[in-house]
């Protein structure tokens, strides 16, 4: 039977299909699944806190496909075709080595850039840098929660300096401190992790199955994993063709990294300003360029609707911005134009609500199924459904509970909480549906309370607790549920791996890599310091946050008018957008397209985006659809070189002792 992986949408052409070999006799192992992860969760934790934390590089977690895993599947998948060919019976089959990838997939969503590290660079912020200057034990300690937070001076001493065994008599002292405040921060992290899970659950049937929804990302591991696929796709010249074409450009590059002397080809962030000096043209401000291979490569796979919105509305953000400076709008009670951040906000803000508004009639068949006991055709879902529901209650009431012993309203927390959730399902539909970067910092709800209700209406209190919240929703790059999601999609169908065995391996994986990212980064920045040797220690989260909060009590706002009125009209043209396209099917302009715009992602891509959208546009258009999969093999490789060289030179780096080339920023 063919295994077909889904490339596009409905306005891309047919999706691709690798041939399969006959399916093996033996049956799959969870167990052996299992134990795999077992070994190489840890593994992959650890790299990535010595990349990220102590040398600063790859920052492999901020992709929407992360580096490490696919590195990680490569080399397993390579190991496991010389397996093959010793006996058949013994390898892997595809379903066991996707749980694997799966398991390190989830442990970047621990381990990563905007989860667990940043709550490292907060845990004791605040106890470390209070000073006479700052003042900040006069305007804010009285009502911070300090059974969330590390408050032993020795002990933050220790974690700064470096130098520190967490092994010697002296760091099993200090990891006393930390014992308390990490063991309620993995319960309210695995607590939400879990109700990202159960809301997979609710949204799976809708999206993979009823609306078919492309799920570009999962294109690679299943290409590479497929039973003999692998055999077919490694055979194919194209693929190598592209592969090779990323490992020599990254390669060439990181050797230049070290010995200068040796040529390079300049792949990364050319800033534009230098060649627009004059007003208003110098509005366009930091504006970057670059061809990241890697980059085309994924967008290639997107739907070509998206891909140009995205090029599209970037460019036009920064048209906006130097008609703004041309004509002064950025003066007066306007001085915080272009207002970006709070355009983003209102834009996910209305994907958000047209989501749940288009699936209003599947929201209450499923609310009547669960709320009425009607008997579905497919008693198993209906179960599920049940399940996830009852799983959500249960979250959410844990979460209210802890926001309560934290000291915070009511209605602020349900504030917090609502847009928290709200955003990770929309940036889990613009994932499943367009495989986009999501890097939409600075778009989190404590701005947005701010500037819709100002600060003196939500009181020190809860902006002391909201800030001190700041650390999980700062930025999404390796947001959890957007991987739950695909990891439903890539074993959809497929028998030999059963419902709940997929839940029970997600779970396993959580607590598994809230372990390993505890450890590891204590073990690291003990070792290093975090002010002292660990380049890439998180404090600027620490210092974002409290510092923010010391200047809203210091200098109270009211609602910041124009603020609001950016937020209301992003909001605004995002509906308008989305009924122009519900309305007119052939309407070029995607709302999502101008919500990502706005973000920091289309700042590094929008020009390898439109690169891939112009050859894809090409190739569809006077090859068809038979052209464009045939095209496909080469582009996977432009990922994979790019991204196998790229786990390479962070080997070789923290191995030599030395920074080396990062393939992204």
């Amino acid at each position: 039977m063919p295994t077909t992986v889904p490339v596009s949408d409905s306005n891309d052409p047919a999706p691709v299909t690798l041939p399969s070999s006959k399916p093996t006799e033996r049956p799959i192992s969870l167990v052996r699944s299992l134990l795999i992860g077992l070994v190489l969760v840890p593994v992959n934790v650890f790299w990535m806190t010595v990349i990220e934390v102590r040398w600063y590089s790859l920052d492999g977690s901020c992709l929407p496909l992360f580096i490490t895993p696919i590195f990680l599947l490569f080399m397993l998948v390579l190991g496991n075709l010389c397996l093959r060919r010793v006996s058949k019976q013994t390898a892997l089959r595809q379903e066991e080595l996707l749980l694997v990838y799966i398991m390190l997939v989830v442990s970047c969503t621990f381990c990563g850039h905007d989860t667990l590290q940043n709550l490292f660079g907060c845990i004791g912020h605040p106890f470390e840098f209070a000073s006479p200057e700052n003042q900040w034990s006069k305007i804010f300690f009285r009502f911070l929660p300090r059974w969330l937070l590390v408050t032993n001076k020795g002990a933050l001493t220790d974690f700064y300096s470096g130098k520190v065994s967490i092994y010697s008599p002296q760091g099993l002292q200090d990891l006393r401190s930390w014992i308390g405040p990490l063991a309620a921060w993995g319960v309210f992290f695995v607590t939400l992790t879990c109700l990202y899970l159960c809301l997979t659950i609710l949204v799976r049937r809708a999206w993979i199955e009823n609306e078919k929804l492309s799920f570009p990302l999962v294109q690679l591991p299943m290409a590479i994993t497929a039973d003999d696929a692998g055999t077919v796709i490694f055979r194919d010249v194209r693929f190598w063709c592209g592969f090779a074409l990323a490992f020599s450009i990254s390669g060439l590059n990181g050797l230049h990294e070290l010995i200068p002397t040796l040529p390079e080809m300049q792949v990364k962030l050319f800033q534009l300003q230098p060649y627009f000096a004059t007003k208003p043209w110098s509005a366009i401000g930091s504006t970057t360029s670059s061809f990241y291979p890697f980059m085309i490569g994924i967008g290639f796979l997107m739907p070509l609707d998206l891909s140009f919105s995205c090029w599209f509305f970037f460019i036009a953000s920064r048209i906006f911005r130097i008609t703004g400076d041309a004509y002064g709008w950025d003066t007066g009670n306007n001085n915080g134009f272009p207002y970006f951040g709070e355009q983003a906000a209102g834009a996910w803000l209305g994907l958000g609500v047209m989501l749940v508004y288009a699936g209003r009639s599947y929201w209450a068949q499923m609310a009547k199924s669960v709320w009425t006991g009607a008997k579905s055709p497919d008693t198993a879902e209906a179960i599920r459904v049940r399940a996830a529901v009852v799983g959500v209650a249960v979250c959410i009431s844990i979460l209210g509970l802890f926001a309560m012993a934290m000291g915070m309203s009511p209605w602020v927390a349900i504030a917090f909480f609502g847009i928290v959730i709200l955003l990770g399902v929309v940036i889990t539909r613009v994932r499943a549906e367009f495989g986009a970067p999501h890097e939409i910092v600075f778009v989190n709800p404590v701005q947005v309370l701010v500037t819709v209700f100002g600060t003196r209406a939500i009181g020190a209190q809860d902006l002391t607790l909201l800030s001190v919240l700041y650390w999980f929703n700062r930025g999404y790059r390796n947001h959890p549920m957007p991987n739950q999601l695909e990891a439903f999609k890539m074993l959809d169908h497929r028998q030999a791996v059963r419902f709940r065995g997929l839940v029970g391996v997600l779970i396993f994986a959580f607590v598994i890599s809230l372990i390993s990212t505890y450890w590891a980064n204590l073990h690291v920045v003990y070792e290093a310091g975090a002010t002292a040797k660990a380049l890439g220690f998180k404090s600027w989260v620490g210092w974002e946050s409290y510092n923010r909060l010391a200047a809203w009590l210091t200098n109270p706002t009211a609602p910041a008018s124009a603020g609001l009125y950016y937020i209301i009209g992003g909001f605004l043209l995002t509906v308008l957008l989305s009924s122009v396209r519900t309305a007119w099917i052939e309407w070029p302009l995607h709302p999502a397209g101008y919500a990502l715009a706005l973000s920091y992602a289309m700042e590094y891509f929008w020009l390898p985006i439109l690169i891939a959208w112009a050859l894809k546009a090409v190739i569809t258009r006077y090859g068809g659809g038979r052209a464009y999969r045939l095209a496909v093999p080469f582009f996977l490789g432009l990922i994979l070189g790019d991204y196998t060289i790229g786990a390479i030179w962070a080997l070789v780096g923290p191995l030599m002792g030395t920074l080396t080339y990062k393939i992204y920023i």
